[in-house]
């Protein structure tokens, strides 16, 4: 089970933020953040991200005992569990896109043109890997090699971007990011998005508030589509009446950028951009991104504004999602009747 310790000592980049005394908000309790003392911040600092948050676990955390049980029937240690290993996965795959960061690789294009590298395919094999270990009844669906499990269905479905901005990886601009979704019965349960040059990492889990390396985020007000500060990855994505319905919301936004991926969502999540509008995501784009959205206060849907739903089976394609998500409930709901879509 994870302690407080456990989320405070998830990056060595925020470790000297620590000193402060935040709170963490856990279905309106509020509980004093367990800090940790210099000493113990000095002796962990050079130790491998896995290795800090073991030295830094308590024997049990008082607070899972807060949560309420989740309708789906899963416990908070569940959870707990889930995130211990998401966050090992997040390691993982940190260490070896680390290695290869603007280093000199091959680039080989998929049957899509989209390109992969040795260190997406490294990535995604270390953390499957530490999944297999961990839960052997879980399926895994990954970008690169698909679905993996002995059965066509599974209770718990691991969904995985190793590099979600391969791009941006490739051209040595750090906003891109790994992204882990774990699917319960369908519904993601907890999301991460982790920017291993950075060493940031929000992880978002059902029934609690998102966390950015320990720190409580959340989306900020901003109600009206003249103030909204709107990202998406490229507007070359756009096409059609895709690229037209997106065009109606960026003519009336405050201001229009790009080139984030899922860099845009977790500052979303973080309360510095308004929203993020995409045409043609995968599953594996944006599951993730659903507990850490909401888990921050704000709202991700599709350009209907339904619920981004995906059945992940071994028939399973990879279909094509539009996706909105705002910070502000009102924000959102101007979006889309702007988007208009039919």
């Amino acid at each position: 089970m994870l302690s407080q310790s456990h989320f405070l000592s998830l990056s060595p980049t925020f470790a000297s933020s620590l000193s402060s005394k935040p709170s963490l908000s856990l279905l309106g309790h509020r509980f004093p953040t367990l800090l940790l003392s210099p000493s113990l911040h000095r002796s962990t600092l050079n130790l491998p991200l896995s290795d800090q948050t073991k030295s830094t676990m308590t024997s049990k955390s008082k607070l899972s005992n807060e949560f309420e049980t989740l309708g789906s029937g899963l416990e908070p240690s569940d959870l707990d569990r889930f995130a211990e290993v998401g966050n090992e996965l997040a390691d993982a795959a940190g260490e070896v896109i680390r290695k290869y960061f603007r280093k000199s690789f091959d680039i080989l294009d998929k049957d899509d043109l989209s390109p992969v590298t040795i260190a997406d395919k490294t990535a995604e094999e270390s953390m499957a890997s530490i999944i297999r270990a961990n839960f052997p009844s879980h399926a895994i669906y990954g970008e690169e090699n698909g679905w993996s499990c002995k059965e066509k269905f599974a209770e718990y479905v691991w969904v995985l971007d190793p590099i979600d901005g391969t791009k941006s990886f490739i051209t040595g601009k750090p906003l891109f990011g790994t992204l882990i979704a774990l699917l319960h019965g369908g519904k993601p349960i907890m999301g991460i998005i982790n920017q291993p040059v950075l060493r940031e990492r929000w992880i978002g889990i059902s029934g609690r508030k998102t966390m950015l390396n320990g720190q409580e985020v959340s989306t900020r007000n901003c109600a009206k589509l003249p103030q909204a500060y709107l990202y998406t990855t490229s507007p070359h994505l756009f096409s059609g009446d895709a690229e037209v319905a997106f065009a109606r919301v960026r003519n009336k936004v405050k201001v229009p950028l790009y080139g984030c991926d899922c860099y845009a969502y977790a500052l979303l999540a973080s309360g510095f951009v308004d929203l993020v509008i995409e045409s043609g995501l995968k599953p594996y784009d944006f599951l993730s991104l659903i507990p850490v959205i909401e888990g921050a206060g704000g709202v991700i849907t599709d350009w209907k504004g339904h619920q981004l739903q995906w059945e992940a089976s071994i028939d399973s394609p990879a279909t094509s999602f539009n996706v909105l998500a705002a910070g502000d409930k009102q924000l959102h709901q101007q979006a889309l009747d702007s988007l208009q879509w039919q």
